[in-house]
C-alpha cells in the first residue's frame, strides 16, 4: 500500500493529502459534537432528544450543499471550490462555538450542514480524478476513512479536555464544549496549502480546454446549470434512485453505529468521559484499518463483493459490540463492529464515482450521498425515541437493532447494483 502511495507524482500526492484532510477535518467538526452531547444540554437546558435534532439538521442540510457547492466545482473548478467549501465549514463551526442560545446554534448546525455536504463531492471528483486508475480502489478505501480520522480527532479532544476540565472545576466541562467548537474552526488553515500546493483537476482542465477550443458559451448561472442538469438526471434516474437508495442504507449503517455511540456508553455502561473517548477511539483505528483494506480488496474481488460481504459480517459482531459488560471488551466490539462497517464505507467514494455520468461527476456522487443522508438524517432521533419508549432509556437494543436491519439492506441493495470496476474518469 506504501508502494502505491509512493508511485503517485508529488501533483498527485498533494492533491490527495488535501482532499484527504479536509474531509478528516469536516468529519472532525460534526463528530466533536456527538461528544458533548450532554453538555450542550447542559448549556442551553434542554433534553438529549432535543440536542440530537442539532444532528439531524446538519445531516438534512448537507444535500443543499452537495447541489451549491457541485454547481460551483462545474462552474469553477474542483480546487478553488474546494478551499471555499473549508472556509465555509470552518466559519459555520466557529458560530457554533459563539452561538448565545439554542435556536441559534441550531441554525448554525444546519449551516455547517450545507458545508460539510459539499466537501465529500469535490474532494471526491479532485482527488479520484487526480488519481491513475491503478490502486484506485485503496485510494478510494483511504480517502473515505478521513471521515473515520476525524471521528478519532474528534474523540481524543474531547477526551484530553475532559481529563484537564475535571481537574479545574467538577461542572468545568459543561463550558468547555465551546472551546472545542473554537478548536474545530482551524480547519481554515488549510486553505493556504491548497492554495499554494494543489494544482486544478486534470479531468476539469482538460475539459475546460475543449470547451475553449469549441468555443463554448460562456459560463452558465445556476438556474441554467440546473435545467441542463435535469435532462442528466432524466437520463441516469434509475441510477441515481439506485445510488441515492444505496447511501441511505450506508448513511443509516454508519451513524447508526456512531452518532449516540458515545452517549451509549456513559449512559448505559456508566463510563467516564476520558474513558468513553478512548473506547471511541479503538474502534476508529478498526474503521481505518477496514476502509483501506475493503477498499485494495475489491480491486481484486470488485466492488459489490467486498461491500456485500463487509455488510454481512458486521451483523455477528453485535453482541460483542453492544452487549459486553467491561471497557475493554466494549473497545474490542467497536473495534471489529467498526471495522465492517467502514470497511464497506472504503469502497463507496471509488464506487459513486464510477457510477456517475462523466460531466456532472463533482455533483452526481456528492448528491446521491447526501440525499441518502437526508433520508437517514433522523436515525440518531428515532434510535434515541425508540430507548426511552422500549427500553427505559438503555441505547444498545436500539443501536442493536439497527445494525441488524440495516446490514441487511445494505447488502441487498448493493446486490442490484452494476459493477463498473476500473471505468475511466480522466475526462468530464
Amino acid at each position: 500500500m506504501l508502494q502505491t502511495f509512493r508511485a503517485l507524482t508529488s501533483a498527485q500526492r498533494r492533491a490527495f493529502t488535501a482532499c484527504f484532510m479536509g474531509w478528516t477535518l469536516d468529519a472532525f467538526d460534526f463528530f466533536i459534537l456527538t461528544y458533548c452531547l450532554d453538555q450542550v444540554g447542559a448549556d442551553f437546558h434542554v433534553s438529549l432528544k432535543v440536542v440530537a435534532e442539532s444532528l439531524f439538521w446538519t445531516l438534512a442540510m448537507r444535500p443543499v450543499g452537495a447541489l451549491l457547492f457541485g454547481w460551483l466545482a462545474e462552474r469553477i473548478g474542483r480546487r478553488p471550490t474546494l478551499m471555499l467549501n473549508i472556509v465555509c465549514f470552518s466559519v459555520f463551526e466557529l458560530a457554533s462555538a459563539l452561538s448565545p442560545t439554542w435556536p441559534i446554534f441550531l441554525v448554525s448546525r444546519a449551516l455547517f450542514g450545507v458545508a460539510m455536504g459539499g466537501e465529500w463531492g469535490v474532494a471526491a471528483a479532485l482527488a479520484l480524478e487526480s488519481l491513475p486508475s491503478e490502486g484506485r480502489g485503496f485510494f478510494s478505501g483511504l480517502l473515505q476513512e478521513g471521515y473515520v480520522v476525524g471521528n478519532m480527532l474528534a474523540a481524543a479532544v474531547a477526551g484530553l479536555f475532559g481529563l484537564f476540565v475535571a481537574h479545574l472545576h467538577p461542572h468545568g466541562f459543561v463550558a468547555s464544549w465551546r472551546m472545542l467548537f473554537v478548536i474545530g474552526a482551524m480547519p481554515a488553515l488549510l486553505v493556504i496549502y491548497v492554495r499554494s500546493k494543489v494544482d486544478e483537476s486534470p479531468a476539469w482542465e482538460s475539459g475546460r480546454t475543449a470547451r475553449a477550443v469549441k468555443k463554448a458559451a460562456p459560463k452558465r448561472g445556476f438556474g441554467e446549470w440546473m435545467g441542463a442538469m435535469l435532462p442528466l438526471l432524466h437520463q441516469y434516474g434509475k441510477s441515481f434512485v439506485f445510488l441515492t437508495v444505496l447511501m441511505f442504507a450506508f448513511t443509516s449503517f454508519s451513524h447508526g453505529t456512531q452518532d449516540l455511540y458515545a452517549s451509549f456508553v456513559k449512559h448505559d455502561y456508566h463510563l467516564s468521559v476520558p474513558t468513553t473517548s478512548w473506547v471511541a477511539m479503538v474502534g476508529s483505528f478498526g474503521a481505518l484499518m477496514g476502509g483501506v483494506a475493503c477498499g485494495t480488496l475489491s480491486e481484486k474481488f470488485g466492488r459489490k463483493k467486498t461491500i456485500i460481504i463487509a455488510a454481512l459480517l458486521a451483523i455477528p459482531m453485535i453482541p460483542l459490540w453492544a452487549f459486553s459488560h467491561t471497557a475493554v471488551m466494549l473497545a474490542v466490539g467497536g473495534f471489529f463492529m467498526q471495522l465492517m462497517v467502514q470497511g464497506a464505507w472504503g469502497v463507496i467514494p471509488v464506487y459513486l464515482n464510477e457510477a456517475s455520468p462523466a460531466a456532472v461527476r463533482a455533483t452526481f456522487p456528492g448528491l446521491a450521498y447526501q440525499l441518502g443522508n437526508l433520508l437517514s438524517s433522523h436515525n440518531s432521533v428515532f434510535q434515541a425515541q425508540v430507548a426511552a419508549r422500549f427500553y427505559g432509556g438503555r441505547l444498545a437494543p436500539a443501536m442493536a437493532w439497527t445494525v441488524l436491519i440495516v446490514a441487511v439492506i445494505v447488502a441487498t441493495v448493493t446486490s442490484f447494483g452494476t459493477e463498473r470496476k476500473g471505468v475511466d474518469l480522466s475526462t468530464v
